[in-house]
């Protein structure tokens, strides 16, 4: 696994297995976000799949898939909800873990404004300067 934290509280990761989960449990996370189309991937990884391995590891699951180019406010809505969760450590995966980490960069940058999100994303090994414009917006300047 490579897991990429961008807070103490939510980190992103390329695709995960079902099999990864027990550890994804032991470093903490309470809930997993799969932020990848069924589309993308074979059957053994489908959400259905990892729902159920999440389950059965004892973490939280939730389906909320990225489509490239498509975006939409529902899905960062959805993520949002969960990231304000209390008390909750989250995971989030897709293909490289990139669209995860855009999704919780268009949720924080009206706290942490876009340089503070785009540092945070860049520590994590994701160049988001391209969408500086959009994160600006959305922290007022």
């Amino acid at each position: 696994m490579d897991i990429r934290p961008l807070t103490d509280a939510y980190a992103v990761s390329p695709q995960i297995a079902p099999d990864d989960l027990p550890a994804v449990k032991a470093a903490g996370f309470t809930t997993v976000i799969c932020n990848r189309p069924d589309g993308e991937i074979p059957p053994d990884l489908h959400a259905a799949v990892m729902a159920e391995a999440a389950a059965a590891a004892g973490l939280g699951f939730v389906i909320n898939p990225v489509v490239h180019g498509a975006l939409t406010q529902d899905t960062v809505d959805t993520q949002a909800e969960v990231l304000r969760r209390d008390g909750e450590k989250v995971l989030a995966y897709c293909a490289s873990g990139n669209r995860s980490a855009i999704v919780w960069s268009l949720i924080m940058a009206p706290d942490l404004g876009a340089d503070g999100v785009l540092a945070a994303t860049r520590a994590a090994g994701y160049d988001h300067s391209p969408f500086r414009p959009q994160f600006a917006a959305l922290a007022g300047g």
